[in-house]
């Protein structure tokens, strides 16, 4: 009997063992897989669908900052499962990602609003009997953050937050910011508005929005460049927020998983309460996008001005630029089975986790037999 209780207890104890070891294998190195921002971690490489097929080799690649979390996520893991390719995406903006593209220096780059005609017609030198096309793979809301303690849920409109950033209105206890905010403690403090200062597609969306939700407020024609008066410049979605973040008074725009540690505004369109910027938030309102690309191109239509309940309007969606033909035979199959993974169920499944918002199904399955016809 005495052998026998002692059996037990050695089974007891290794079975605690057993059991304590796959916890600590469960919560310690993400090697197999992507750690999210939040905490949370994307599917583990070993067990990925991911298809590396003849994928080999290095991608250079460049273009939005506003995706950069998101392609560095999508990087970790797919290199993970094909081992025999690396991804260099630098991030230095929309622009100088279309420029890199059209001069044929990278294999794929990334944009926050769609090619313009000049820059398709650019493409053909490079893209050997075909041109460039936008693909839809990321969506995101822009977050308006800003640095004012004491001040936890601020409210803004389309006509205060194009006066702010037009400067037009210069002191944080302005009567429209007052009007909006009637409970709040709005200290006097000069506001200090950060802006990109490189080319940028979050700059794009940015100032469409004004455009669509207040043009009597923003009487400037929108672009990648920023126009407006006054303000100050800053690099990336990350140069604005670390802006923010060290400077009182401050408000700038960027990419939601770069707003992480600060405040953001929630934004007064007209629905039955104002709407924070979340995944949620941002896929609710781009799921009421249209495709206004022709033949194998994909760009989309967003409604800047959507009164929906739970739609947050400043939104915007990273397209990846590649050749529907002609795409260099060195890098087409390592290009063709990266964007076939990021906008897989599994890749785009990963993008609530880390604050970005998924491409809507309806979208997302075109971009994927798009992907597939890529020469």
């Amino acid at each position: 009997m005495k052998l026998q209780r002692m059996n037990r207890r050695a089974l007891t104890l290794g079975a605690l063992a057993v059991s304590g070891a796959l916890a600590l294998t469960a919560c310690g190195s993400d090697d197999t897989g992507t750690k999210a921002a939040d905490g949370g971690a994307s599917k583990p490489a070993g067990n990925s669908s991911i298809k590396c097929d003849d994928a080999k080799g290095q991608l250079l690649a460049d273009g939005s900052s506003a995706q950069k979390n998101a392609i560095d996520a999508w990087v970790k893991n797919f290199t993970a499962a094909c081992n025999g390719v690396q991804i260099n995406y630098k991030g230095s903006g929309s622009g100088a990602g279309v420029t890199a593209f059209t001069q044929g220096t990278v294999a794929f780059a990334g944009s926050d609003s769609a090619l313009k005609p000049d820059a398709v017609a650019e493409s053909k030198k490079i893209c050997t009997g075909g041109q460039a096309i936008d693909l839809p793979a990321v969506g995101g809301a822009i977050a308006l953050a800003y640095n004012l303690p004491g001040v936890d849920d601020l409210v803004l409109d389309a006509p205060t937050l194009a006066k702010i950033f037009d400067s037009k209105i210069s002191k944080w206890d302005d009567p429209a910011i007052k009007a909006l905010n009637p409970k709040a403690k709005l200290p006097s403090t000069k506001i200090q508005a950060f802006h990109r200062s490189e080319e940028s597609g979050t700059t794009d969306n940015l100032t469409k929005y004004f455009i669509a939700a207040s043009p009597e407020n923003w009487k400037y024609e929108g672009g990648k460049a920023w126009q407006a008066k006054g303000g100050q410049g800053a690099s990336g979605s990350s140069g604005v927020a670390a802006q923010v973040k060290q400077t009182q008074g401050a408000i700038g725009y960027m990419e939601l998983s770069y707003a992480k540690d600060l405040s953001t505004v929630s934004v007064a369109t007209g629905a039955a309460a104002p709407v924070k910027p979340s995944s949620d938030s941002a896929t609710k309102a781009i799921a009421a996008a249209t495709v206004v690309g022709t033949g194998s191109d994909l760009s989309l239509k967003l409604d800047y001005k959507t009164k929906a309940d739970g739609a947050y309007p400043i939104t915007l969606v990273t397209y990846e630029i590649a050749c529907d033909k002609g795409n260099k035979a060195a890098t087409l199959p390592a290009t063709k089975a990266f964007l076939r993974y990021i906008t897989s169920e599994e890749g785009q499944g990963i993008l609530s986790g880390i604050d970005y918002a998924p491409i809507p199904a309806e979208i997302i399955a075109k971009v994927r037999t798009t992907v597939e016809s890529l020469a």
